[in-house]
C-alpha cells in the first residue's frame, strides 16, 4: 500500500497518509487535529493552503473556487494524497494521548 508523506506547517507536524486515505482522516490518525466540521467538502472549515503537492477528491465538486484551485488551496476532509505534500495550516494543533 502506497503511503505519502504529509507535512503541516506552520507547526512542523508530520504523518504518513495511505493510499486512499482522506488528509483529515490521516491526520487524526495521527494524533493532529485539522480544524473540520462537514467532512463532506462543502462548509470550508479545513480549507488550507499547499505546496502544490498532488491530490485528488473524493467528492465531484469540492467547495473550492478556480482560484482556489490555482493558489494549490486543499479541503482536507475530502482530499487524498497521491505524493507527498505539504499544506499550511496555523491553527493545527496535536491532540492529548488517548
Amino acid at each position: 500500500m502506497a503511503m505519502h508523506r504529509v507535512r503541516v506547517l506552520p507547526k512542523e507536524f508530520a504523518f504518513d497518509a495511505q493510499e486512499g486515505e482522506t488528509l483529515l482522516r490521516a491526520a487524526e490518525r495521527a494524533g493532529i487535529r485539522l480544524p473540520s466540521s462537514c467532512r463532506n467538502g462543502t462548509c470550508r472549515t479545513c480549507l488550507c493552503g499547499s505546496d502544490g503537492g498532488p491530490v485528488r477528491y473524493l467528492v465531484e465538486w469540492p467547495g473550492l473556487s478556480f482560484d482556489e484551485r490555482l493558489a494549490h488551496d486543499v479541503l482536507p476532509c475530502v482530499a487524498v494524497a497521491e505524493g507527498d505534500i505539504t499544506l499550511f495550516a496555523p491553527a493545527a494543533r496535536k491532540l492529548p494521548p488517548a
